[in-house]
């Protein structure tokens, strides 16, 4: 095998592919990376038996020909090169990247050893990839990270018609993001669990590219995506994911708005003085919401921020790391807390204007941290 390829593509293209590359591989092969070089045009994979990726770029082939070569030490040996053309080339068992006066020797994995990396699925429709990769941000904050409950490590998307939801929960906080989608069949009905971290790689690296294929398998067992020439598969995650739409509340008297970049910053400087599981307090009065923490002789710290408030005066208190990633989930400018009681969870959703009507295409549910008092 024999190529050139420019630098800034070939190091894009292999540290794409490579982020799917298991830090642990389950056998050796699964490593590398398998590139095929034919009729103009160098093809990359990678799969690890759970997730696979693979993309194409333009190369000027002098001689056609597949090999396998660890991934992450190709993808460090891209990233330093000058920006110039590199020329690569088999030579025996090993592969030779020449760029100016760089030359690197890799040793090459047997290609036979590989296993075939699962077909795209059928297409089932298309969604704007922007759209779809802030849907994914506000959600997967709320996806828990401890392996030991693998079910909750994923993000259900329930699909009805032209509409994904996308749910993600790790018991003390749920998101829910509603966006809309170009489906291949207009009625149809189906759900997929998805892990988080699958769901973060597509919107981080297709979000950018435009329009995003999103295709099921039979079976719901396969889920894959595809934008720009570049598709991915994954597994799904096997299990019952709790109903959680029943949580969210569907009648809350209580109603309080403040600006949310204002609240957010408040959050982070108050919560300087709240020590690991202590949490911040939110006071809500008429025209007024209060921020405070810290107790007794320890530090404390307030803010006073103004707020619209409908309904009783409350005061709820909340995890400070909770609190803060829901805000900055939120691009709108004000952001509104809805309670039936300080008991129970807040949910917040967007709102565009201080007395407007809330949008609830997202919400987010937190917990709240029960004070002595209630």
């Amino acid at each position: 095998m024999k190529f050139r390829v420019d630098r800034d593509v070939l190091n894009d293209a292999v540290s794409w592919a490579a982020r799917s590359l298991s830090p642990r591989p389950p056998v050796p092969v699964l490593s590398g990376l398998l590139l095929r070089a034919e009729a103009g045009t160098l093809s990359l994979a990678s799969f690890d038996y759970e997730i696979s990726a693979r993309l194409e770029i333009p190369a000027d082939i002098s001689e056609e020909g597949t090999i396998l070569v660890s991934g992450r030490l190709l993808a460090d040996i891209c990233r330093s090169l000058p920006a110039a053309p590199v020329d690569v080339q088999t030579e025996g068992s090993k592969v030779t990247l020449t760029c100016r006066s760089s030359r690197f020797s890799l040793a090459t994995m047997p290609v036979a050893d590989y296993p075939e990396l699962p077909a795209l699925p059928e297409v089932s429709g298309t969604v704007s990839g922007e759209a779809f990769a802030q849907a994914v941000s506000q959600v997967i904050i709320a996806a828990s990270k401890d392996d030991t409950l693998p079910i909750l490590t994923g993000v259900k998307m329930e699909i009805e018609g032209d509409l994904i939801t996308l749910l993600a929960t790790d018991r003390y906080r749920l998101a829910l993001r509603e966006v809309h989608w170009r489906p291949n069949s207009p009625d149809i009905s189906t759900s997929a669990l998805v892990k988080a971290k699958t769901l973060n790689e597509v919107a981080k690296t297709l979000g950018g590219s435009g329009d995003i294929n999103i295709a099921l398998g039979q079976g719901n067992e396969l889920i894959g995506f595809e934008s720009a020439g570049r598709r991915t598969t994954s597994l799904l995650v096997d299990g019952d994911y709790p109903k959680i739409r029943s949580l969210f509340p569907e009648n809350t008297p209580i109603h309080a708005t403040v600006e949310t970049s204002a609240l957010a910053e408040a959050v982070r400087r108050v919560s300087l003085v709240a020590e690991r599981n202590t949490p911040v307090r939110l006071i809500i009065t008429d025209g007024q919401l209060t921020l405070d923490a810290g107790t007794g002789e320890d530090a404390q710290a307030s803010e006073n921020l103004e707020a619209a408030l409908v309904g009783e005066e409350i005061t709820v208190a909340f995890n400070p790391h909770y609190l803060s990633e829901g805000l900055g989930a939120f691009d709108s400018k004000y952001v509104r807390f809805s309670f039936t009681s300080a008991p129970k969870p807040a949910m917040l959703t967007a709102q565009a204007e201080l007395n407007g009507e809330n949008q609830d295409d997202y919400r987010y549910l937190v917990m709240p941290v029960r004070l002595p008092t209630q």
